[in-house]
């Protein structure tokens, strides 16, 4: 049932609910008029009974019996129900006479036709207690509530009909700029854009909303169609070094040959390698993938990574004055953070590279300096970008395949913090990476 309710259009549906509440209302209107009628026909009733009955309780308080007047006939009774005033007994149980007693009014339904009640005690001449009562016949009752009731049901239909139909042609107006928004953006050519309504409503928010998502759409298919372009070449490149080691090989089986020819192709598969593996991080990271997390000390991590690049031209210097400095990310994020940040310095660094770890209550703060030519401004907002180099060339001398620092930005993001590149006091690049201090 409710998947061939969703299957129905909107407008359908819309329809269907407004008709239905519509009915429902003016039913239940109908209901509550019918009982007003009702209501009307006894209050009329009453008004003449009470009348009546205040002239009657006058005349036993006197002394008198009370004359009928016209077709109605005050009734005299003891405190039992029995009559007095010579009359036979009326059609009243015990409940009507003890509601009489109270002077509340009393409709009895089971006669046929329904009459109505009203009464009072009242003391006699000699002392005695008296219940003085008129009543009246409803002629009519049953049949004007239920005249009343099916008139004002069929003008209920009649209502509700006509308010599914004004709903339908009004859900169809309304819709109808929504149905020429979906023909244009079905006939939209690649890049270009909806035209905005001109009126100030939620159909131009809609149109401006679709709008943004194209433009997001259009960004990241660029960014997908570089990305794939750029992998492309550089994974031709090694592949294209190790084809050509190996038919070097095979053509001269000269075992030196051979010897180096097999370091170069290790060489290649490991910057091969190290590619696949760069591409691997980003594809999970796009994906949102995210590794688990432990307390790590970015301080101790940092003089790990410097000491494993000892031995190079460069000296790596690790300043934390703070102590430990510990976050929430994976081990393996902050060692590739560091591990590709230092190698980057050291690359273009003279003498020295210098890495300070601050700590504050909110933040770590990683800070790394080189001493090299430093960064230009146009190249700092890009540096962070995938597969961009400052170099433009692609040679294994330039520095790796522009994935690291693009790395570096992605798996600090992903864990709430943030990179940013600018100059160093020694006139080199300074990086420096903020993550959420651990709690």
């Amino acid at each position: 049932m409710s998947r061939l309710w969703l299957g129905r259009t909107l407008r359908f549906r819309i329809t269907t609910l407004a008709t239905a509440a519509t009915l429902l209302v003016l039913a239940g209107l109908s209901f509550l008029t019918s009982l007003m009628v009702s209501g009307m026909l006894v209050g009329a009733a009453d008004d003449e009974l009470r009348s009546v009955l205040d002239r009657a309780v006058a005349e036993v308080r006197a002394g008198r019996l009370p004359v009928a007047e016209s077709d109605l006939r005050p009734r005299v009774l003891d405190t039992a129900g029995d009559p007095v005033d010579g009359l036979e007994r009326p059609r009243l149980d015990p409940a009507d006479l003890r509601s009489l007693k109270a002077g509340t009014p009393v409709l009895r339904l089971v006669d046929d036709p329904p009459r109505r009640w009203v009464g009072t005690v009242a003391t006699a001449a000699d002392g005695s207690q008296r219940v003085v009562a008129v009543g009246t016949s409803l002629a009519g009752y049953r049949a004007a509530q239920q005249r009343a009731l099916q008139w004002l049901l069929v003008a209920a239909v009649i209502g509700a009909a006509a308010a599914g139909a004004a709903t339908w042609f009004a859900v169809r107006s309304a819709l109808r700029p929504v149905e020429r928004l979906r023909l244009a953006a079905a006939r939209l050519a690649p890049g270009k854009r909806l035209p905005l309504p001109a009126a100030s409503d939620e159909l131009r928010s809609l149109a401006g909303a679709l709008n943004a998502l194209l433009a997001r759409r259009d960004e990241a298919t660029d960014r997908l169609r570089r990305f794939t372009g750029d992998a492309a070449h550089e994974l031709r490149s090694p592949v294209a070094s190790i084809r050509v080691q190996a038919e070097v090989a095979v053509a001269n089986p000269d075992p030196e040959l051979s010897h180096e020819v097999l370091g170069e192709v290790v060489r290649e598969s490991e910057r091969l390698s190290t590619l696949v593996d760069g591409l691997l991080t980003l594809a999970r990271s796009d994906a949102g993938e995210l590794p688990a997390a432990a307390p790590v000390d970015v301080a101790a991590t940092a003089r790990d990574a410097a000491a494993r690049l000892v031995g190079h031209e460069v000296s790596v210097e690790v300043h934390a004055p703070g102590g430990a400095c510990w976050i929430v990310a994976a081990p393996a994020e902050v060692d590739l953070v560091l591990d590709n940040l230092l190698r980057n310095a050291v690359r273009h660094a003279r003498a020295v590279v210098v890495v300070s770890v601050v700590h504050s209550l909110s933040t770590v703060r990683l800070v790394v300096d080189d001493d090299g030519a430093g960064l230009a401004a146009e190249h700092r907002e890009r540096v962070f970008d995938r597969f961009y180099r400052v170099q433009d060339d692609r040679a294994r001398s330039s520095g790796g395949s522009g994935l690291g620092l693009a790395l570096v930005a992605e798996v600090v993001r992903r864990r709430g913090g943030a990179v940013g590149v600018g100059e160093s006091p020694d006139g080199g690049a300074r990086f420096v990476v903020r993550w959420r201090a651990m709690r």
